[in-house]
């Protein structure tokens, strides 16, 4: 053996010692990660005493321990739900002034179109709660919680089409492969629960448009960091969790039997190899095996009263549906499990837009406000994170045909609302000014990065510190560029 491959095969040893310290430490880069950032539950040592924070001075105040994300897919118009413009009433029909567009980009379904006329919604609005919010007659229920909502108005992104922008919100870039969201939260802070995933998704359809926009699973998945922070899907047949079911003629005993001897293997293949896969595998087969008595405890409902079960609508007893994945979604964060994300689909609403939307927030409004009530009801809302909203907004133009009763919206990435709740978060407050028409942004902006800061902020991590390395760059879920958490939503 020459010096150089000696001097190689002394590197591999050290990494491969290095690794196995780790591990035999009872440590990992997430738990490594969550004591360098001074989050709940942990204590940074003594050469992090002092730890980067949001204000340079004092450690993050962890407000939740968790996150619900409501994820609208393919985008809701603010228009007919969140951002109220009744001076458009006199506007309706005519062009949007240049001034107003500023030749700002356009998709490539209205960029052909010769006219572009204003279509003020047709749905009412009303002040809602003690705090008067401003909310609109297609989500009463929803209306109903006002004093609990936080409503951000001025959310935008440079993604204009589903996929990337899908992609920017569920991971910080428009680039597919990057960790996502759940998975940074996992990373960083770790499980609160040893029988259930850290990270759960779950997806269901919407009647506003059947097909709608596809969902990848890379949108929950882990990317460059370690496999186990990845998010699981339930899914609505008998068996949520695909092979976690114990095979015909395999009792619990022979189970058991069967992974002590795999994870022996594996066990000598980690040590042999050194890769973090491995590792990830065994802590997979432990926890699914743990999951064969989780899981269905989670998704039987025969221990909820029946007012609950009204309160969700009459789709909660229908698997795979919206009403049942927030049910499930409140008692996942009953059993503390760290990130819930709901995704529902068909809110592309190009053409025909007053029946579709009505369709799909009548999917949605009712068990949304559910949640939220039976958040609050058992306590849970004060450290729960509730986040509700899509990718982009739509224009404050028609798509195609204009009528007294019938328009469409194309996409709209300047200026779009969404809500939050819970955590500490102003309720019955709106932040953000858009301008009369909707379509620009006068005050307050917040980029699609900063409210990723802002979700971290309210779990108590500084975005700033929770990065890995990659590819030459501190990677984080906040990008690259320089952003803030919008602490003003908070108390």
């Amino acid at each position: 053996m020459n010096k150089e491959q000696l001097d190689r095969a002394t590197q591999a040893a050290l990494a491969g010692n290095r690794r196995t310290f780790l591990r035999s430490s009872g440590l990992s880069l997430g738990t490594i990660a969550a004591t360098g950032l001074g989050v709940a539950g942990t204590s940074p040592p003594a050469a992090l005493a002092d730890p980067l924070t949001a204000n340079n001075a004092s450690p993050l105040r962890a407000r939740a321990k968790r996150v619900i994300y409501l994820f609208q897919s393919g985008a809701p118009s603010q228009y007919e739900l969140f951002d109220y413009k009744p001076q458009l009433m006199e506007l309706a029909k005519t062009e949007l002034p240049d001034s107003v567009r500023m030749g700002q980009r356009l998709t490539g379904m209205t960029s052909g179109q010769a006219s572009f006329p204003i279509a003020p919604s047709i749905f009412k609005f009303a002040p809602q709660g003690e705090s008067g919010q401003w909310l609109s007659e297609l989500i009463p229920h929803i209306s109903g919680m006002a004093d609990q909502l936080c409503v951000v108005k001025t959310i935008h992104t440079e993604a204009i089409n589903h996929d990337p922008a899908i992609t920017y919100f569920q991971t910080g870039s428009q680039l597919a492969g990057r960790p996502s969201m759940g998975a940074w939260v996992a990373y960083g802070l770790g499980s609160m629960n040893q029988n259930l995933p850290s990270y759960i998704v779950m997806i269901s359809r919407g009647t506003g448009r059947a097909a709608g926009q596809p969902l990848y699973d890379r949108l929950w998945g882990s990317a460059q960091l370690p496999g186990q922070f990845q998010g699981v899907k339930l899914g609505a047949g008998n068996d949520p969790i695909l092979y976690l079911s114990n095979p015909a003629g395999c009792p619990p005993d022979v189970r058991r039997r069967m992974l002590d001897d795999l994870q022996l293997l594996n066990a000598q293949t980690a040590t042999r190899t050194q890769d973090p896969e491995v590792e990830t595998r065994i802590e997979q087969a432990e926890l699914a095996f743990r999951m064969q008595t989780a899981v269905p405890e989670l998704t039987d409902f025969s221990d909820e009263p029946a007012s609950v079960l009204e309160a969700y609508g009459p789709e909660v007893h229908k698997p795979g549906t919206y009403a049942r994945n927030c049910l499930l979604a409140r008692r996942l964060a009953e059993r503390d499990v760290r990130f819930v994300q709901l995704f529902h689909m068909g809110w592309d609403q190009h053409d025909n837009l007053p029946d579709h939307m009505s369709k799909q927030c009548q999917d949605v409004d009712q068990p949304t406000a559910a949640l939220l009530r039976d958040l609050q009801q058992r306590g849970l809302l004060d450290d729960t994170l509730v986040v509700w909203g899509g990718e982009f907004g739509r224009t404050v133009y028609c798509q195609g045909p204009l009528s007294e009763t019938n328009y469409g919206r194309d996409h709209h990435p300047k200026c779009f609302s969404i809500f939050m709740a819970g955590a500490g978060l102003k309720g019955g407050f709106s932040f953000g000014q858009t301008d009369d028409f909707g379509y620009n942004i006068v005050s307050d902006p917040v980029h699609v990065n900063d409210l990723h800061a802002t979700i971290l902020y309210a779990l108590g991590v500084d975005h700033r510190r929770l990065t890995i390395p990659f590819q030459g760059l501190d990677l984080k879920l906040s990008g690259v560029e320089e952003r803030n958490p919008v602490t003003a939503l908070f108390h």
